[in-house]
Formats: structure tokens, sequence, C-alpha cells
């Protein structure tokens, strides 16, 4: 279906119609079901028509033709839509792929993804032919269009040109603009961003905030100028600010900002008994962090901080469709919509028993169906690194006059440095290492001191980062050179090496960005290689966020970048990355 235009072809609408006359059977019939229904917000009794991918009858009446018919009975259980989560990172150690496998196990059915590795990665052809290939998953995959990448890299203007920006938002797949990290930028008149905002409106796209600490006039003046959604409150207060400004609300529960709980209570002392312009996110966390669920946990939390049951399954359901003018096809079950059903054991058990993506069962019974395959990859330009270049003892030389102090796991402030930095090895007795950011194919590199980080990892290298770029880190300038010459074996990856020897390794064979390993084994990856840092020093909130946003130009203060050492209040570079 990659080339079709409209989400239905007329032959397919017409053997829609034929299943209703009874001249075709349904391919699945639900009886005797007790669902949700979210326009009278009520569980209702029926039985649903299922052709194919798309939910054709629900209601009282039975079909009259089912010679090719799956009949399910669904006495005593119960039926929800798919989950819908609005704000994916899907390139987080997983794969869109794997991460869309492993998500719909709990009942998330439809992602809206960032782009922004695809727009970094791959050339628009290839991007493009990988949003296709997405379409032919079980699940209901779209995209965000990126107006910035994050960071101060070298020829954005190229990468996000207007005639790429523009060829993204017009993309059927892609639903939104944003999210809007470069705001302060938007703000100071950048006008090209404030036409791709026109630009998505016109079209009937949404624009994503990403407004931390914003204030009410601020909101204000980005509502003014286009934004509909955030997904960065952290307080009840923060999000009476954003509702009052007219914004649709993410309450965020990550690994980085678990807050959920926190927000809901804060809420409900607010007074705030309204729940249809929230809609819940998981922001990306890391692997481990999914173990507990995905937005069926979320769910579970509102549903334990007194959210009314119904409004916490709207608020993962038809709040999502609503925002992104999608009701027509997701976020309730009812006549027309495409078959994204969860059928859940009790009403306040939203973990799924039973689930059906695109009228697939990707789980049956508590047992997963995989009809999800194997990936394209290598045709979509995902391959190993291929790094033909070396790193030496002359590329670690460390003799700037401040370097980055970590905060928490994402804040960086610049710092003086006071420790003789000219030695191979660092002293073990405080929290400073080296740190350097060095391109992906050789051409440049930077280097500091991070204070904070830890005080005992020796060696450690990364191709996993905000710009896929080579992130090494480390007490021992020996042990650093070898997790990188390891990661170059691996054709990328995470690398921690101490005492001349390899102590743990996250292959990352996809580009060095992203693996193909299930997610459910990339989380004991994970969990083994936090434990190894935290035995080392590290006592911040999660490693794996601290590697991708080290080049995150937007939270403060400093940030080590593609261009060099660069001060983000101030918007200037102050040290430029050197040319090997």
């Amino acid at each position: 279906m990659p080339d079709q235009r409209y989400r239905w072809k007329n032959k397919q609408l017409r053997e829609h119609v034929a299943v209703i006359d009874g001249k075709k059977s349904p391919t699945i019939l639900l009886k005797n079901v007790t669902y949700l229904n979210q326009i009278l917000k009520k569980w209702l009794n029926a039985h649903i028509w299922i052709y194919q991918d798309r939910i054709v009858y629900v209601g009282q009446q039975l079909p009259s033709e089912i010679s090719d018919c799956e009949v399910i009975e669904c006495d005593g259980k119960f039926l929800v839509p798919g989950y819908m989560e609005p704000h994916a990172h899907t390139f987080h150690l997983y794969n869109p792929h794997t991460f869309a496998q492993y998500a719909s196990q709990s009942g998330t059915t439809t992602l809206i993804n960032d782009n922004l590795v695809l727009a970094l990665q791959l050339t628009k052809k290839k991007a493009f032919s990988f949003l296709n290939e997405m379409k032919n998953l079980p699940v209901s995959m779209y995209w965000w269009c990126r107006f910035d990448p994050q960071t101060e890299i070298h020829n954005e203007e190229l990468t996000f040109s207007n005639g790429n920006v523009i060829s993204w938002l017009e993309h059927d797949s892609v639903v939104q603009g944003g999210e809007l990290t470069g705001w302060p930028k938007l703000l100071a008149g950048d006008d090209l961003m404030l036409h791709w905002i026109q630009e998505a409106k016109r079209i009937g796209k949404k624009i994503e905030g990403h407004f931390p600490g914003a204030s009410e006039k601020t909101l204000s003046k980005l509502m003014l100028l286009g934004a509909d959604c955030d997904h960065e409150s952290m307080t009840g207060t923060d999000v009476m600010n954003r509702l009052l400004q007219g914004y649709t609300v993410s309450l965020r529960n990550s690994s980085v900002r678990p807050d959920l709980a926190k927000i809901l209570d804060e809420i409900h002392e607010l007074g705030i008994n309204q729940y249809d312009k929230f809609v819940f996110t998981t922001d990306g966390s890391p692997p481990a962090f999914y173990e507990q669920g995905i937005i069926d946990n979320m769910i579970r939390i509102a549903i334990e901080k007194g959210v009314p049951l119904i409004d916490a399954y709207n608020m993962a359901t038809i709040n999502v469709a609503r925002h992104f003018n999608m009701e027509h096809l997701h976020g309730m079950i009812a006549t027309g919509r495409i078959a994204n059903i969860n059928i859940l054991s009790a009403k306040d058990n939203p973990t799924p028993e039973s689930v059906l993506a695109k009228g697939k069962w990707v789980k049956r019974e508590n047992e997963q169906n995989n009809n999800f395959g194997q990936f394209p990859w290598k045709s979509n330009g995902f391959t190993n690194l291929s790094i033909n270049w070396e790193l030496t003892m002359d590329d670690m030389q460390f003799s700037m006059p401040f370097g980055m102090k970590m905060e928490n796991a994402v804040i960086m402030k610049p710092y003086s440095i006071t420790i003789d930095a000219s030695y191979d090895e660092l002293s073990m007795t405080h929290d400073e290492s080296f740190i350097m950011l060095v391109d992906r194919n050789g051409k440049w590199r930077i280097n500091t001191i991070i204070k904070g980080f830890a005080n005992r990892v020796s060696g450690f290298a990364s191709s996993f980062s905000n710009t896929g770029d080579f992130v090494l880190i480390g007490k021992n300038k020996q042990d650093m050179l070898l997790a990188f010459n390891r990661m170059k074996e691996l054709g990328g990856g995470i690398v921690l090496a101490e005492e001349g020897k390899v102590i743990h390794e996250i292959p990352l064979e996809l580009g060095g960005i992203t693996s193909d390993t299930p997610v459910v084994e990339l989380a004991k990856l994970e969990k083994e290689f936090e434990e190894l840092v935290r035995e080392r020093g590290y006592n911040h909130s999660d490693p794996i966020y601290t590697l991708s946003f080290l080049s995150s130009t937007h939270l403060p203060y400093i940030r080590i970048t593609p261009q060099g050492i660069y001060d983000v209040m101030n918007k200037i570079v102050l040290f430029p990355s050197i040319m090997r």
C-alpha cells in the first residue's frame, strides 16, 4: 500500500459495504462484547464485525455470511481501542520496528514518531522509502517533521532546507511539525520556521512544542505563532498554564521525568477534573523503563490516582485521535475505524490479554503472535558502521580552560578546569573525566573535561548520540581508545573498557544508532550497563538519556556539539571543533 493515495481504494470500500449486505464474510467476528464507547462515555454490549484491517460494523446484528470468518466469543471480556503514543522517540537503542512489536504486546498500536534520525542520517529519498515500509507493519506508524537538528551541526541549512522540510510536512505519514526545540529562534524572529508552521497549519497538521519552564507570556506567544500541544509540564501549575492558553497537554511519565503520579495529584489539588485536553506520553525512554508497560502503565497510574476509568482510557485513545484530526481512523471502536482493539480481562486492568492491530492478532490470550516479520534494514540505508579511519593518542589532547559540569542527567553548566589534564590518566579520587566528541567520518573533534559524569569510568565509547557522532568519556586515554576500537569492530555500539579489557558492550549494528535486538534483550544489556556505570560513580537518573542530550542545545547551559563547545544562553560557539 505504499504508493496508494487513499487509505482504502474504491474497490476495498465496496467490499466493506458488501460485508454489511451479506455478500461477503467478515474476516473476524467479535461476539457479545462489552466495549467502551467513546462518544457516549459508556460501556455497551454489541457484536463487532471486522473485515481485513477495518471495523465495518458495531451493533446488535450478526452477519448473515460467516463462511470465511473467525468467530470469537467475548462474553466476560472488555474491549477498548488500541492505545496511542503521540510522542515516540523510536531510535533509543531499539528501533521503530522492534519497539512497535514490543509496544503492541501491551496494547499500544499507534505510534507517532520522531523523524530526527531519519532526517540526519538518510537522504530524503531513503527516508521516505523507510516511511513507506513502516506502513506495512501491523501497527499504525505516523511521524513528525523536525524543523531543526536540536544541536549545532555543520551545514544545517542543507539538511533543514525549505524544500526538505516542506516535503516532509506534505508526506501523508507525517501528522505534525516539531517538536519545537528551536522555539527561541522562532520568538527571536526566524521567519523560515514560522513559514513552516504556517504550512503545517494550512494542510491541517499540528505543531508540537517543547517548552520546559516557559512562562505564561511565552506560552501565549507560542500559541499565537501556531503551537498546539506541549509535553514539558513538570508540575500541576505547568499543566494549568497550558490549559488556560488552549494547549493540548501531554502528561509525561519517562525515565528522566517519571512525573505522572505527582502531576495528577497536583492537578486534582488545583481542582482540575476535566480530562478531554490531556494525552499520555512516555517521551522515548530507554528499553528497561518499559518493562513495567507503556501507555497501559500510564492508564493504570491514572486510575490509581483517581482519574475516572473512562477518562483514563480516553486520554490514551480518542483524545489523541481528536488532537491529530484522526478520529475517522483511530481512537474508538466504531464503524469505519482501523481495527486496533485491545481485549481486557477486567475494566480496570489496562494491559490486554489479546490485541488486534489492523485486524491481525499480534497477541492472543497472552501469547505473542509474530506478524511483524523481518525488516529490510540494509535496503533502507541502515548497515553496520564502516569506520575506515584511526583515532590516536595525538587526538587525545585536553587543554580547554573550562569544561562541562553535570547538574543532572541532562543539564550541563560551564566550570573552570583546575586539574592538570595533560596526563594520560586522571585520578579516580575526583569526578572529572576526559570527554571527546568525534565526527563519525573522522573530520573533526572537540575535547574537554566533564565533571559529575563518574569518578571511576576508565574508558567509554558510544556511537549512540544526538547527532550520530561518537562520544568518548573516561579517566584513561588508552582505555578510551580501546573502547573506541571495539566500537569500530562492532560496527557501532556502546562499549565500556577497564584495565585494558572490554567489560561490557551493547552492539548497535544499524548505523551505529540503533539495534535490531528485541527490546526485552536490549533492556537486559541496558540494565547491565547502567549497573556498571553506577558502580563507577554515575549517580544521575539515566545514562542513556545523558548520551542522547550531551549535544542538545534546546537545554541549558553549555553543550558539546559538532561545531564546538556551545553556550546555549548566548547562542555562540565558545571553542570551535578542531579539524583532524
